[in-house]
């Protein structure tokens, strides 16, 4: 079987001020994501999380092992992987509309296609209408969803999101989540998902990892057999959520959080 996304015996290790040897970040990982599938990794602060995507970019490359994207090796940045993280890190100077057209700006896309296609996702992304404003003339909720645009007009197989909601407001995160879940479920699209709330792994994902403490390792994969992944807020009321999040939290070893 051929995976989207494959890590295959990884470590990484950074140099430290306390060591004369490089420390482990993640050591010992393995994982298979096939197309479609979205994927949470959770865990506790400093275990390799975002490590773990900067990876699946290729904007790390691994110390040991390897990492491929549609069976091939990792090398450098990946043209079919797309990055969202927590700070939109929209530009300033730019209006919403030419936010989005930036990669396939990058891309040598025709400036002629690319306007229909950024004007096509803010609607999508619930902004038409702001097409022009700037990024200070819009509220968090509003940035972020730019962002979500702007990650979707370069048309990835793979997205690695980084607690892309996780500086949001309650109601305008679960907002966010509808949409995003709606846009991978209907275009097939393949994600690797970090966050620390258990509530939005459970509601987002096919699977979650858990991983340990630093060095990070996969400890254990649950598989989320709940119907409704393209609707979150369907999945956040049934009453199945709980057990989960119970045996998560005692993996975790947490009271009332993780990070």
């Amino acid at each position: 079987m051929s995976y989207q996304i494959e890590f295959s015996g990884v470590a990484k290790r950074f140099p430290t001020k306390a060591q004369p040897e490089p420390a482990y970040a993640v050591q010992d990982l393995n994982l298979k994501i096939s197309k479609g599938e979205v994927v949470s990794v959770i865990g506790p602060s400093g275990c390799g999380k975002s490590t773990l995507l900067n990876m699946g970019s290729g904007l790390y490359l691994p110390t040991e092992g390897a990492v491929l994207v549609d069976g091939k090796q990792v090398t450098g940045p990946v043209r079919q992987v797309a990055f969202m993280l927590q700070k939109d890190l929209l530009m300033p100077w730019r209006t919403i509309r030419r936010n989005v057209e930036i990669g396939m700006e990058i891309d040598k896309v025709p400036k002629e296609q690319r306007r229909p296609i950024a004007e096509a996702l803010l609607k999508k992304c619930h902004l038409a209408g702001f097409e022009d404003h700037y990024p200070y003339q819009l509220s968090g909720g509003m940035r972020q969803r730019a962002a979500l645009a702007r990650t979707l007009a370069v048309n990835p197989d793979v997205l690695l999101l980084d607690e892309p909601f996780s500086a949001l407001d309650a109601q305008t995160k679960m907002v966010l989540q509808q949409d995003l879940a709606a846009t991978l479920w209907a275009e097939k699209k393949t994600a690797l998902f970090i966050t620390h709330d258990l509530i939005e792994a459970i509601a987002l994902s096919d699977r979650i990892l858990v991983m340990s403490e630093r060095p990070g390792k996969i400890i254990e994969e649950i598989v989320v057999k709940l119907p409704h992944r393209n609707d979150p807020m369907q999945r956040r009321a049934m009453p199945e959520i709980a057990p989960i999040q119970a045996h998560l939290m005692k993996l975790l070893k947490v009271g009332d959080s993780v990070h």
